[in-house]
């Protein structure tokens, strides 16, 4: 058992919420729409549905568990109470696998939108450097910078959606295309795993059950309010999207959004770019905090190197798993490709619900608060999903994977000498 001191439990269900949906609008919004119109055409709209689908049963699952387990660490906790400590040590892998790629990802995204041209890498790693020393401050200055990044990017966006369909800049004859099945059930499926990349972010408020005060209420309250608010702008905004520049054209694109307001009114696009920039802003500080709360707790488990295994006295964070793997995200931005990362964190975080799916399944009568029905799709959407990302993802996922097995097969076998 740990020595090191807790985590204070100072975040409300407000603050909780902002987290989450900070953590969503940040990743989908701005870079999942253009590979999922790649994959699907106007057949992501189908894909969408699909993702919140997923994504909703993921969220109750991880509701129902964090009543019961409300500590830092999420579904990594949740897979060793319920189904042993090599499911709990998969998930936690999982997690800080996909999420190391998903907020390179996001420092990438914030530099495309901000910085000058061949300045994006440094850019990136600056933000990394940071928001990690935002983070290392306290728990109370995340969720109030995060508060106000979520402001301005739901302003930005509201932006965006108003002038496309007030200055008729969207014809609804566009969403269809050539028929929302023309890329066939293989093309939407892929889309609906990479769009589930956009909704992972409700994770965050799981992973950071240690400093929520009441738990047991707040946590599950905190995951479907973020996720509901969550899935209404990303319908709305794929919506606009498609009515504004069709599916090919989205395929085509990296900034899909920014080209749909500008092609109404020039001054709407750099708008949008800001709203971009502080959007990845918004998911790059909730991953940090994610991250460095899961690395904790794995490493309090002995399943990460235990000089990780530290809470600042003055500032009551994980400062040392925030600083460490604050490092490793620079280090992937030098070498990552911006596309790429979605695929793989998709990979590792769909088997992160897996576990959490599979462990909430395992709950007893009086610690149910939804149906198991609920824990069955989405255990088997999870693995269908993954089954259908782009091929390259689910390779450099499996060799990660086996290399994690390979880490604690390693670690176990020197604590039993």
């Amino acid at each position: 058992m740990s020595n090191a001191p807790a985590l204070s439990r100072r975040l409300g269900t407000f603050d909780a919420s902002v987290i989450g949906i900070g953590s969503m609008l940040g990743a989908g919004v701005f870079a999942a729409f253009t590979p999922a119109a790649a994959a699907a055409g106007s057949g992501l709209l189908i894909g969408l549905v699909m993702a919140g689908v997923v994504a909703f049963c993921n969220a109750t699952s991880s509701a129902q568990l964090a009543a019961v387990y409300p500590s830092s660490g999420g579904t990594y906790v949740y897979g060793r109470e319920r189904l042993g400590p090599w499911a709990g040590y998969l998930a936690g892998w999982g997690f800080v696998i996909g999420k190391t790629a998903s907020a390179a990802a996001m420092a990438m995204t914030f530099a495309a939108y901000a910085a000058p041209a061949g300045w994006e890498r440094p850019v990136a790693i600056g933000a990394v450097v940071v928001l990690a020393a935002v983070n290392y401050h306290g728990v109370t200055r995340t969720a109030g910078l995060i508060r106000i990044l979520v402001v301005l990017v739901l302003l930005a966006l509201g932006t965006a959606v108003a002038v496309v369909w007030g200055g008729q800049g969207a014809e609804t004859s566009r969403i269809i295309g050539d028929g929302l099945f023309a890329h066939g059930w293989y093309g939407i499926l892929q889309s609906a795993g990479l769009l589930f990349f956009a909704f992972a972010g409700y994770a965050r408020i799981a992973t950071m059950g240690g400093e929520v005060k009441n738990p047991k209420s707040t946590i599950p309250r905190a995951i479907i309010l973020a996720l509901s608010v969550a899935v209404v702008v990303y319908v709305v905004i794929a919506i606009t999207l498609l009515a504004a520049l069709g599916p090919e054209a989205v395929a085509r694109t990296p900034t899909p959004l920014a080209d749909a307001a500008s092609s109404v009114a020039a001054w709407a696009g750099p708008v949008v770019n800001v709203g971009a920039a502080v959007a990845a802003l918004g998911a790059l500080l909730g991953l940090l905090a994610g991250l460095g709360r899961t690395s904790l707790a794995m490493a309090r488990g002995a399943d990460l190197p235990r000089w990780l295994d530290a809470v600042h006295p003055r500032y009551n964070v994980p400062h040392r798993a925030e600083l460490f793997l604050a490092a490793i995200i620079c280090l992937v931005i030098l070498v990552a490709d911006l596309r790429g990362a979605i695929g793989f964190s998709s990979f590792g975080v769909l088997l992160y619900y897996l576990v959490a799916n599979l462990a909430a399944f395992t709950q007893p009568p009086e610690d149910r608060r939804y149906p198991k029905g609920f824990q069955v799709l989405g255990a088997l959407a999870c693995l269908g999903l993954v089954a259908t990302l782009p091929p390259l993802s689910v390779g450099l996922g499996v060799l990660v994977f086996a290399a994690g097995i390979a880490l604690r097969l390693v670690r176990t076998g020197k604590r039993r000498k």
